[in-house]
């Protein structure tokens, strides 16, 4: 008999590698197969970007003081945080799909154990360089530090992290992680 838990696929990438899109992506052709969870974010839901639960700084300390968030963490000048009731959907044997942090990947893997599969979504530098520069968000400055931060975002991460380019087509992208799903690609 397998396992009764579900996964928790855990992905990470460095801004601008397109994992909205792949989340969005993932929600729609895959509704039936597994969850796609939201994060709760110290940051306006109309400032686009992922779908997302907005919560004041308030909201947040106190949500995390009562132990509604499995993860937490923060980055960029927001407080995230991924709900816990991931726990009840993997122990109901949901596989689920949250966007984590490269940094709270320890810690998600130390909760999660097992259940964890830390998923990477990559992205060409040329690439990544004109989205960032498309999405006009940030200043010249701080796209150059996103460049040199993606360049060495996948050093260190476990050699069972599934790599995931997605430098084309986000269609191709998902055909990578069905392979993945289906054991049909392995880590190398």
């Amino acid at each position: 008999m397998g396992d009764p838990f579900g996964r928790l696929f855990y992905l990470m990438g460095p801004s601008g590698a397109g994992k909205d899109s792949f989340l969005q992506l993932v929600r729609h052709q895959l509704a039936g197969e597994l969850l796609v969870a939201h994060r709760y974010i110290t940051r306006t839901a109309s400032a686009g970007g992922e779908n997302h639960v907005e919560l004041s700084e308030a909201e947040y300390h106190q949500r995390r003081e009562l132990g509604l968030f499995a993860l937490h963490w923060q980055a960029n000048g927001h407080c995230y945080a991924l709900g816990c009731e991931l726990d009840s959907w993997l122990t109901s044997g949901r596989d689920v799909m949250a966007n984590g942090s490269r940094a709270s990947l320890a810690e998600a893997q130390a909760r999660f154990g097992e259940r964890l599969v830390p998923v990477l979504l990559t992205v060409d530098a040329a690439t990544l360089e004109e989205r960032l520069r498309a999405r006009g968000r940030e200043s010249e400055a701080e796209i150059r530090q996103r460049l040199a931060r993606a360049e060495t975002h996948s050093r260190g991460l476990p050699v069972s992290v599934w790599r995931l380019d997605n430098s084309g087509p986000l269609q191709q992208t998902l055909q990578q992680f069905e392979r993945y799903r289906k054991g049909e690609q392995v880590c190398v």
